[in-house]
């Protein structure tokens, strides 16, 4: 696609990644057959062709308009498109600045920005996070159905290991996830401590940057992936063999901390090494296969399960089938459901800001996994596992959980 950048941004940073993302799009259209939106709403302006072509149009100098916002808005950034297009158009990125340009001429205001600034300073400070859903939790049988869905019953809590290993990863807890399930975190402690491996969890990394990045706040963005480079690189220069993800959403945007920090003479290096030591969970579990599957000394509980592949892993990380390979190879096939492409409607806080079109996609999810007639339904993020879990009576946990539990955690 030809493009004609305007000045203000055209010899910019972003400006030239943007125009490299733009000149890869043909226009072909295969994205939108796989844009949970665009199956929502069969609006072109509502599937990634029509808002790269909303982008482009802002990027030469055109303003951008309410109805623009809106449209871009309303993508779920699973990254779906870009799995589909055969051209290899990078969309997430292209949104970002999409977004971030749009947003300086159109700025938030009254009850949109408020509530904005407030979803995203409670979500990315645990403490904070922490008192308020520990309080939701505690009244959650008095609260409207509504915000009730929005909080996990409590659960109790398993034991984490204690012992010292030789082997020794990083792991990044999460801003929410150590609240709303912090057994998550716990079992992945345990089973990666039955594997002779040790996860460090320094206290003064934090949230990775993804809420900020993906809500226009890049430098909020970059300045969380520099607190977190920092608290890890001491374990790192000791030798630490990776980091350890085990929600899906953090992990891709990790995995890209060297490319947002590029340009950044201090960081750029240890930002890229930091990316290259990112795996997610089941990356890091797929090389212990052998190991994993000598501690399951008993016949397998024969359930049938369901699994719903994170937009994150499968789009976002490329790692579309590793989970459900895994499983199997340990005994525990899982069924994936129709449309398992499509986003859940989760997506980090799109449930909050755009939740007419989250219920539906969440619905959609919902009917699909239950017509698999599942015991459990299992995930590997938090927000897909809430999200989900909110809409079902079945239960929805972690594959990680679901390990634990079969080898007596």
């Amino acid at each position: 696609m030809q493009t004609t950048l305007a000045d203000f941004i055209k010899d910019t940073e972003q400006g030239k990644i943007a125009e490299s993302i733009l000149r890869k799009c043909v226009h072909c259209g295969f994205c939108t057959a796989t844009c949970p939106t665009y199956q929502l709403l069969q609006d072109e302006l509502d599937g990634p062709r029509g808002r790269i072509y909303q982008i482009k149009q802002v990027l030469e100098g055109t303003p951008a308009t309410p109805t623009v916002q809106m449209h871009l808005d309303r993508c779920l950034t699973c990254r779906s498109c870009e799995t589909t297009c055969p051209s290899g158009v990078e969309y997430g990125k292209l949104i970002e600045i999409g977004r971030e340009v749009v947003d300086k001429q159109l700025p938030r205001t009254g009850a949109d920005k408020f509530k904005r600034q407030a979803l995203f300073k409670l979500t990315t400070s645990p403490k904070l996070f922490h008192s308020a859903y520990t309080m939701g939790q505690s009244v959650r049988g008095f609260l409207p159905k509504k915000l009730q869905s929005k909080v996990l019953a409590q659960k109790p809590l398993k034991a984490v290991p204690t012992q010292t290993h030789t082997r020794k990863m990083l792991m990044l807890e999460g801003c929410v996830q150590p609240s709303m399930s912090p057994n998550i975190n716990h079992a992945t402690l345990r089973v990666l401590d039955k594997l002779g491996l040790e996860l460090l969890r320094p206290s003064s990394a934090g949230c990775c940057g993804a809420i900020h990045l993906h809500n226009q706040m890049h430098d909020d963005g970059l300045n969380d992936m520099r607190r977190n480079i920092d608290a890890w690189w001491p374990a790192i220069e000791a030798g630490a063999e990776a980091i350890l993800i085990n929600a899906s959403g953090c992990g891709s945007t990790v995995k890209e901390y060297g490319f947002h920090l590029q340009s950044d003479a201090r960081y750029a290096a240890k930002a890229q090494r930091v990316s290259e030591l990112a795996k997610d969970i089941v990356e890091v579990l797929i090389g212990e296969t052998e190991r994993l599957q000598t501690l399951f000394t008993q016949a397998p509980t024969q359930q049938t399960l369901a699994y719903h592949p994170p937009c994150s892993l499968q789009h976002g990380q490329k790692l579309g089938g590793k989970v459900e390979s895994l499983l199997a190879g340990l005994g525990f096939p899982v069924l994936l459901p129709k449309d398992s492409h499509l986003c859940c409607g989760s997506a980090g806080t799109y449930s909050f800001l755009q939740p007419e079109l989250s219920e539906r996609l969440r619905q959609n999810k919902v009917n699909n996994l239950e017509a698999l007639k599942p015991q459990a339904v299992l995930s590997g993020n938090i927000g897909c596992i809430a999200h989900i879990g909110s809409g079902t009576d079945i239960p929805v946990m972690h594959w990680i959980e679901y390990l634990d539990q079969q080898l007596g955690g």
